[in-house]
């Protein structure tokens, strides 16, 4: 599901994980495969588990190789999925430092006692930086957020739709649709309210009934739910679908390719990638010193120039060109018309919705 989202690079087993580390990265080797080799290595490696492509270059230029010149530690990235780091914790043998991950995922893990608590104290980019508190959990740290929003074909649509409430109305935009499915992560039911009317303050928690209701009254207009991150810019990209959901960022690669596409901001759901510590992991002093390294307001901006996440830190925007801005979900002009999605609710009611899902797609 991590992989899907992004649509990075794909699930890779643990072996081939620990094998391909070096070549992965260019930011140091990998000398065993458990924790304590990174204790034994002392302080000058650090094992991160993310979900590589390209979303590792643009860390490894903008993080990782400028942490390793400061400060001597070198960085080695394997790519697990958190079911794994889970499944070591719980064996009471992680191999990594730091994982690099969604904060719903960071939110199950909590649940799961997998992570260590973190210890604010130690991260002084933190104080005073201004980061919103959903995105300092007690066991996690947010770094970066990225989102889903709607995005169309210019050439087949008579005006630019502005609202999920207009993507919803199938008579003034006609033409096939596209949404996400459950296969490839939390299925869109914030859209499906936003649509019937909820505001966007009040759509916590959500009213399952009346989601489910506005999703069979589109449904007829839905050609694909879509499964992969990448799927809903190739059916835009080749007219097979009028207006779809993507993940940012999307769009605008079609944008680049002179495809007639645009898209919205308003409704955008927001969700926050950030930094947990494994339970037990044998690196501690090194994961702070480059989760802190990494809310520097130079380091943020650096990283969003290279990869449409945005800044968890205020004072990044301002480094940054109006052209970057645009394109960044929490740049001062879109932070204003999107939402956060709720990660304790969908923690708490994702297999429920997953269940109701299932049984109103068979209806």
């Amino acid at each position: 599901m991590e992989a899907n989202r992004t649509g990075r690079r794909t699930f890779l087993s643990t072996a081939g994980a620990l094998a391909a580390a070096s070549a992965m990265t260019g930011c140091g080797t990998l000398m065993g495969s458990g924790s304590s080799s990174s204790s034994r290595s002392g302080k000058k490696r650090l094992v991160v588990s993310n979900s590589g492509g390209a979303y590792n270059d643009a860390l490894v230029k903008a993080i990782y190789e400028p942490f390793t010149k400061e400060t001597g530690i070198s960085v080695t990235t394997v790519n697990y999925q958190s079911a794994q780091v889970i499944a070591q914790v719980q064996q009471g043998r992680p191999q990594v430092d730091l994982m690099d991950n969604g904060l719903l995922i960071f939110q199950k893990m909590t649940r799961l006692n997998t992570l260590e608590a973190v210890d604010y104290d130690r991260l002084k980019n933190v104080k005073g930086a201004g980061i919103p508190d959903h995105q300092l959990p007690a066991n996690a740290v947010g770094k970066n957020v990225w989102c889903s929003l709607m995005a169309y074909r210019t050439d087949s649509l008579q005006r630019a739709p502005k609202s999920w409430a207009d993507f919803w109305n199938t008579h003034s935009f006609s033409g096939p649709r596209s949404l996400q499915s459950p296969d490839v992560d939390i299925p869109e039911l914030e859209f499906a309210l936003l649509a019937d009317g909820v505001p966007m303050d009040q759509l916590y928690p959500l009213d399952l009934d009346r989601a489910f209701a506005s999703l069979s009254r589109i449904r007829g207009g839905v050609k694909k739910f879509w499964n992969t991150g990448a799927l809903p810019a190739v059916l835009l990209g080749r007219k097979e679908v009028v207006m779809t959901s993507l993940y940012g960022g999307r769009a605008d690669e079609l944008i680049k390719q002179g495809m007639p596409v645009a898209y919205g901001w308003h409704g955008a759901r927001r969700m926050t990638n950030g930094w947990g510590i494994p339970k037990g992991a044998g690196n501690t002093d090194a994961a702070y010193k480059l989760i802190d390294f990494s809310l520097r307001p130079e380091v943020q901006a650096a990283f969003a120039k290279l990869y449409p996440g945005g800044p968890v830190v205020p004072a990044a925007t301002k480094l940054l060109s109006d052209d970057v801005l645009a394109t960044l979900p929490t740049s001062p002009q879109n932070l204003k018309i999107g939402f956060d999605a709720d990660v304790a609710w969908w923690d708490k009611n994702r297999d429920a919705v997953t269940k109701r899902w299932q049984e109103w797609s068979n209806a």
